[in-house]
């Protein structure tokens, strides 16, 4: 087993805890790994990380539905949304140079970083929140479906955002909720990249694998620590994440 290989499936398992643990967060460690550290063509690594994301997010939202974590009407209704917007991005990133999305992801990245850490309060898990507006939910959802497709990001990290930001979810119900909505958007965006993209499967199936089990460890401590911790956590974590890709993009240019 070469080095790159170890290197690729140990970034597995810190992908999965995140997605358990953070309900976003994956997909910014897949496709480096995926680029820097198995040598997986852009495209094909952004293909791949929507396999490994989504199947990985799946298995992880037992433990959080059994926890009462996962508001399911506004998980259903953000992913059917997010599912058009993740195919609709997958089939227009056919036409888009590999490295333009690399960069608009580590963008997004930043900004969405940005929104998480200057949130000072988090919604009261006690206080059961508004029903929001369908019409609201569905725009929404397709936006970040859209942005999904496109840079082939799970979509926890602006997910995770919108649930609390916009939806008014608590953290720790964010992200039970993304992980039922990244896995809907993730198989959706992925469709849309099989018909222009080759995977490697054997290389993909190993570090989803090896994800679940980590997203298996993420979702049993994801109850047990503070909410606006996690919040803040989260967003110092993409932001050293989308600043670091956008310092290799500008490198390379």
């Amino acid at each position: 087993m070469s080095a790159a290989l170890v290197a690729a499936l140990v970034a597995a398992v810190a992908i999965g805890i995140l997605l358990g643990l953070l309900g976003g967060g994956g997909s910014i460690l897949t496709v480096p790994a995926l680029v820097y550290l198995a040598g997986v063509e852009a495209k094909a690594a952004i293909a791949m990380s929507l396999f490994i994301v989504g199947a990985t997010s799946l298995a992880a939202i037992g433990v959080h539905a059994r926890a009462g974590r996962v508001r399911w009407r506004t998980g259903l209704l953000f992913g059917a949304a997010g599912m058009v917007g993740a195919y609709s991005g997958g089939r227009i990133a056919e036409y888009v140079p590999g490295q333009v999305l690399l960069g608009g992801f580590a963008v997004m990245t930043v900004l969405t970083a940005v929104a998480m850490i200057r949130r000072r309060t988090d919604p009261d898990p006690e206080v059961a929140p508004a029903r929001r507006p369908i019409a609201r939910i569905l725009a929404e959802g397709m936006a970040v479906g859209l942005v999904t497709g496109l840079v082939g990001a799970g979509g926890g990290f602006l997910v995770v955002p919108a649930l609390v930001l916009l939806g008014g979810l608590p953290m720790s119900a964010a992200i039970g909720t993304s992980l039922l909505v990244i896995g809907a958007k993730s198989f959706a965006g992925l469709a849309g990249y099989l018909h222009a993209t080759a995977i490697d499967w054997p290389l993909t199936l190993a570090m989803t694998a090896v994800a679940i089990a980590g997203s298996l460890v993420g979702s049993g401590l994801a109850g047990r620590i503070d909410p606006a911790l996690l919040r803040r956590g989260f967003g110092w974590f993409v932001a050293v994440m989308g600043i670091a890709m956008l310092a290799g993009q500008l490198t390379a240019a």
